[in-house]
């Protein structure tokens, strides 16, 4: 072999080394440049799962405040007339004559619960004396999310007073009837007790107006040999007065913004007060005869 043959296989692997050298060069490099692609692709990845994570959870919060909170229809009255002052000097007149003022009674919370009472004894010496005695209380609801709108919870009272009306123990032929005129609906209550004293004509009239529910109690007997007045003229003033005293609620409410016009109400801060509560879940005895 000779000098040049051998320089040029020598040249020639050199060349064949270099080639080697150079494309072991190029995979490492093409490798290197790969793995920063794969990062950036699982980052890619890893970034989409937490936002479509994130996203849902957006949704999710979105929607919950999207949802309507649970609403009732608002009291359309709110607030009570003073209980003293549901009768004109008239009637009280007619009705209670030897009365000099009305005695209003205990309340921890006046805008929903009140009453007034008044007593008359009219003295005829050996000829005997006539009594009478007239209660007016008035009790006010307020809608609530979980008990209903404050007119089904007065309608609900109302139909219980007329019940407790009917169930005096010792009434003598009661009578129920209806009373037009008075509010939304409104129930009369009859009958007689006889007492010692004398025989006691006893009126009740149950009234609701809107979330507003009155009951007056009128009785009147003759006493020490007097004759006992008539329950259809009791009856008659009862009515009378009871249809005043719905108006005065009415009219409490017309002015001052006391109506509150029916709009849905969210919270349960609308719930009844703690008197009228206590008033609806079992209301107080009844008391037909009262002498003073």
């Amino acid at each position: 072999m000779s000098e040049g043959t051998m320089q040029r296989r020598a040249q020639r692997e050199e060349r064949d080394q270099r080639a080697k050298r150079a494309k072991r060069l190029n995979r490492v490099l093409v490798c290197a440049a790969a793995v920063p692609v794969m990062l950036v692709a699982s980052g890619c990845s890893s970034d989409s799962g937490s936002g479509d994570s994130t996203d849902k959870a957006a949704k999710s919060a979105a929607s919950a405040s999207a949802s309507p909170s649970p609403t009732v229809r608002a009291a359309a009255y709110s607030r009570l007339p003073e209980p003293c002052k549901v009768l004109s000097k008239k009637t009280l007149e007619d009705l209670v004559p030897e009365s000099k003022s009305g005695k209003e009674g205990k309340s921890d919370d006046i805008s929903t619960r009140a009453g007034c009472s008044w007593s008359s004894l009219d003295n005829n010496g050996v000829k005997g004396s006539q009594f009478r005695w007239l209660n007016v209380s008035l009790l006010r609801f307020e809608s609530d999310v979980a008990r209903g709108p404050a007119d089904k919870l007065a309608q609900e009272y109302y139909t219980k007073q007329v019940q407790d009306a009917q169930a005096v123990e010792g009434a003598k032929g009661a009578k129920t009837e209806p009373v037009s005129g008075t509010g939304d609906q409104a129930t009369a209550v009859t009958y007689e007790l006889k007492k010692k004293e004398g025989t006691f004509k006893q009126q009740t009239i149950v009234a609701r107006v809107e979330n507003v529910v009155v009951t007056l109690d009128y009785n009147g007997a003759g006493l020490a040999g007097d004759k006992t007045p008539s329950g259809a003229d009791l009856l008659k003033d009862a009515k009378k007065a009871a249809k005043e005293a719905v108006e005065a609620v009415t009219e409490a409410n017309a002015s001052g913004g006391g109506k509150a016009g029916g709009s849905p109400s969210k919270s349960s801060s609308t719930s009844p007060s703690k008197s009228a509560s206590k008033a609806a879940s079992g209301s107080s005895s009844k008391k037909p005869v009262s002498k003073s």
